[in-house]
């Protein structure tokens, strides 16, 4: 088996055990105490020790590694990414039925690919808290539905498919009258507790078929979630291999909440990455002064996924700059600072590949279609740190169901793992 392999294996398995941002999180954090990392709580006072280090607040995860010999001075390198991902989420008091079809309410997460999600076998899954406080990671495996209206009653819809975000986006899952079905009951039953103990809960929708690799030699690999656990991963892995005896500390930053904006407490918007490398600083006594110093010199490389160039709709693209399947991960840029790569940051990524031997290409937009955000911006206003945007590239981003060439994913890892180890 190929390392390629290899490492789609192990992505694929990432994958299947993270069908939410508060289970990616956990499951990140597992992955690296494996691999020695010690998780620590945010409210205790923490060691300065040298050492590999971890941290979980709410859907996102931190961790990082203090090399031996670092001072007040020694910079960070940090690897940026998200763990939430678009879809729907369960509304309070979500058991409806309606003409003997039960069905959830749920409400849009960030900006899904509508139709994507039609007719597709769906799960549950997120976090259930009780009154006490405590936390219930919970997902339900194959129980919902979005049911596409028959073609022979809508004998138009073929010219052109729309779709109420309200009415027609409510799963069904189950049959009845609903006087004894209660979804957030069926729940508690599997999270092991009372439904009266609900007090609340951050539910979305979620894919319930496998990753799958197919196509010509096996070239294509498609699954819900890649954007942006695909990065994830790769941090994961990068991380995982980052040297002890570095002239920098390496850090893994997974935030949730980028698809909704990233404003929250667990957020790029928010104070958690700041937070974390002012209390590394402080543990090795680093003065004001000195902790700006070290943030000057410092640099975020952050990964999310982008855009390959669709077959179907190239005039969607730049005409020039058209990455293509097997040509290596993104180099992202944008004039409008949509994303924050600038010519250094563009001169940081090509010595990443180079040292990991790997290709890369420059992904930029055309100009009557304007491109997204990431958290690259964000962090480089909140840090004022040097920050390039960078990704994979898939088709049908957004879908629940994305796709990707295999080998440009283990690409990506590659190259992450040549940035932190200082290339």
């Amino acid at each position: 088996m190929s390392a390629s392999d290899t490492y789609i294996d192990g992505l694929s398995d990432f994958l299947q055990a993270s069908p939410s941002s508060y289970h990616a999180a956990e499951e990140v954090a597992r992955a690296l105490e494996e691999r020695g990392f010690t998780r620590l709580d945010e409210a205790d006072d923490w060691a300065a020790d040298a050492g590999r280090w971890v941290i979980v607040r709410d859907g996102a995860v931190l961790a990082w590694v203090v090399p031996e010999g670092a001072t007040a001075l020694t910079p960070f390198r940090i690897i940026g990414a998200h763990t939430d991902s678009p879809g729907f989420k369960l509304k309070p008091h979500p058991s409806t039925a309606t003409r003997g079809w039960l069905q959830a309410s749920v409400e849009i997460y960030g900006g899904p690919l509508l139709n994507s999600w039609l007719d597709r076998e769906l799960e549950l899954a997120g976090r259930i808290v009780t009154a006490d406080g405590s936390q219930h990671l919970v997902r339900t495996g194959p129980l919902l539905r979005i049911p596409q209206l028959a073609i022979h009653l809508d004998r138009g819809v073929n010219d052109g498919l729309t779709l109420d975000k309200q009415r027609h986006t409510q799963p069904v899952w189950g049959v009845g009258d609903g006087s004894g079905a209660d979804i957030l009951e069926h729940l508690a039953g599997i999270a092991g507790i009372d439904a009266v103990d609900i007090a609340g809960h951050d539910l979305l929708t979620v894919d319930a078929a496998a990753p799958a690799r197919f196509g010509l030699d096996g070239a294509l690999f498609a699954a819900g979630r890649m954007d942006n656990l695909t990065s994830v991963h790769a941090g994961l892995v990068a991380l995982a291999a980052a040297p002890d005896d570095a002239e920098h500390i390496s850090v893994l930053a997974a935030f949730d909440h980028e698809e909704l904006g990233s404003e929250s407490r667990s957020g790029a918007s928010g104070p958690v990455l700041e937070d974390l490398l002012a209390r590394i600083s402080a543990g090795l006594g680093a003065s004001v002064t000195e902790r700006l110093r070290a943030l000057s010199a410092s640099w975020c490389v952050s990964s999310d996924a982008g855009h390959a160039v669709h077959p179907n709709y190239p005039e969607r693209h730049d005409p020039v700059n058209q990455p293509v399947p097997g040509g290596g991960p993104l180099l992202k840029l944008n004039a409008n600072q949509r994303y924050a790569t600038d010519a250094v940051g563009s001169a940081l990524w090509l010595r990443a590949c180079a040292a990991a031997d790997v290709p890369f290409q420059e992904f930029v937009s055309n100009n009557t279609v304007p491109c997204g955000s990431t958290i690259g911006p964000l962090t480089a206003t909140r840090l004022g740190i040097r920050t390039v945007d960078v990704g994979p590239a898939l088709l049908s981003m957004h879908s629940a169901r994305e796709l990707a060439d295999a080998d440009d994913l283990h690409a990506l890892s590659l190259a992450l793992t040549a940035f932190l180890a200082g290339a």
